[in-house]
């Protein structure tokens, strides 16, 4: 485990602040040789658990960040796990490409239980979301997103609208539920009863809208692939004043993921810059944390109360940045 202490905030936008408000501590967790882990998800409770997928070995990986101590659980013959998520049932959820199923793990029993989806298409499985229902949807970058009702064991999956994309999802606090579609250059709005889709075109063209994940107010955050733009819909503006956008520092930024924290504050990934990146919408500027490793690639940020995550596929490792006031 790598430790590098931060007490400063580089801003690559708008020019060095004045003393440092926010301490940051960067820590690495190295996960097993081969292990790509790809998407992470931190228990909420404090020092909890840190599950990850570990998608070049058919693993789910548990992290204890006190001891650094790692463990994998296999998932299956074929498995290429993507996205993990926790439910509200304490449930680690993962999408699971390679078995073309949803997946649940018993974080207790570490049982392993999949729910196969109903297509005989592989749906290259991406992301997952929970609604205020209970209910897990899904995407699919071949074309599809879908949804499984826990309590019965159905999943049901529909073609997405304009084909091939769909593939960072996330639900608001009012419970709508917005997916990216990364080859489709927009965001949709899932019906959650009709489980049929609406389109919503950014502004910017041939964006390659990758994910996105909902802030407190209900606003929809986006990290767009191509233009290197982090971008934000508001579905309760007017439609000339609904999208605001801010291009991430760098010549040619290329923003993977995107997550918004507890103050409001957005995480990014940055492909090109080798960082992950912290943006504050009041003021516009950006700070960054490069890794101190090349070709990090992290795939994904999630977090909890003053913890933002990340999964370094390109070093086997996971990162975490501490921050505080």
């Amino acid at each position: 485990m790598n430790h590098l202490l931060l007490s400063f905030a580089l801003l690559l936008a708008g020019g060095f602040a004045h003393a440092a408000e926010v301490k940051y501590d960067v820590k690495y967790f190295d996960v097993p040789k081969g292990a790509h882990p790809h998407d992470v998800a931190a228990d909420p409770a404090p020092d909890g658990p840190v599950w990850y997928t570990a998608q070049h070995q058919g693993a789910l990986g548990r992290l204890d960040p006190r001891i650094g101590k790692v463990e994998q659980i296999p998932l299956g013959e074929g498995s290429r796990p993507h996205g993990v998520i926790l439910g509200p049932d304490r449930g680690v959820w993962i999408t699971d490409g390679g078995l073309n199923a949803i997946v649940r793990v018993d974080p207790v029993t570490r049982a392993v239980k999949h729910y196969p989806l109903p297509i005989s298409e592989n749906a290259n499985l991406n992301t997952a979301t929970f609604d205020k229902a209970g209910r897990l949807w899904f995407t699919g970058q071949a074309g599809y997103h879908g949804r499984l009702d826990p309590k019965t064991g159905k999943v049901e999956v529909w073609p997405s609208p304009r084909g091939r994309g769909p593939y960072g999802i996330t639900t608001t606090p009012a419970g709508d539920v917005y997916y990216a579609s990364l080859a489709g250059n927009h965001i949709a709005r899932i019906d959650l009863r009709s489980g049929q889709a609406t389109p919503i075109d950014p502004p910017t063209p041939q964006q390659g809208a990758r994910r996105v994940w909902s802030d407190a107010a209900g606003r929809i955050w986006v990290s767009e692939w191509l233009s290197g733009q982090v971008s934000v819909f508001d579905p309760k503006s007017a439609k000339d004043k609904a999208w605001r956008a801010w291009k991430l520092p760098g010549s040619k930024p290329q923003a993977y993921s995107v997550w918004v924290d507890e103050r409001g504050k957005v995480w990014l990934t940055d492909f090109a810059a080798n960082a992950i990146v912290r943006f504050d919408p009041d003021s516009g500027q950006f700070e960054s944390f490069p890794s101190d490793r090349r070709n990090a690639a992290v795939r994904q940020m999630l977090g909890r109360k003053g913890e933002a995550w990340g999964a370094e596929s390109g070093t086997d490792r996971l990162v975490v940045v501490k921050y505080s006031q």
